[in-house]
């Protein structure tokens, strides 16, 4: 959350799935601050998401491209769609769908990757991972968060 946990970041790159590149679109696009938007461009591109290249040399001008791990947020962002959809939407319908490669419109769903099923609030328990903080894992808190296991 600290990468994401602003307003804007979402946005540009929600911007960059629909195809905008050019800061000067991501701008427009967004009616974001010009300081704000290079803050976020740049925080982007130092944790990777982002890749800056050029496109013009005089004056030297960027393109800002999704990685890998940038375009690996787009099943973030269409969960967030998903809801906004849901909740948010005028009468008339969603403002964007989204058409997979098969054909069809239709909303994205969190799934387990063994059996298929929908993760939902209900259907999923939150255990200690290996990478939990060794030093975190005795505190009473943690403890009960986590059902008091915390082997792991």
């Amino acid at each position: 959350m600290d990468l994401l946990g602003d307003w804007w970041t979402p946005l540009v790159l929600r911007e960059a799935f629909y195809g905008v590149r050019r800061f000067d679109d991501f701008q427009q696009s967004l009616g974001v601050a010009r300081n704000t938007l290079t803050t976020r461009l740049n925080r982007l591109v130092e944790e990777g998401l982002l890749e800056r290249v050029p496109y013009q040399d005089r004056p030297v001008r960027h393109e800002y491209l999704l990685t890998d791990k940038g375009r690996d947020f787009f099943p973030v962002l269409a969960a967030m769609v998903r809801w906004g959809d849901r909740w948010l939407a005028e009468e008339a319908g969603p403002p964007v769908v989204l058409r997979h490669e098969c054909g069809h419109t239709g909303h994205p769903e969190v799934v387990c990757t063994h059996c298929g099923g929908q993760y939902t609030a209900e259907t999923v328990r939150s255990e200690l991972g290996p990478g939990f903080p060794q030093r975190l894992r005795s505190r009473a808190e943690v403890q009960a968060r986590f059902g008091g296991d915390t082997r792991s």
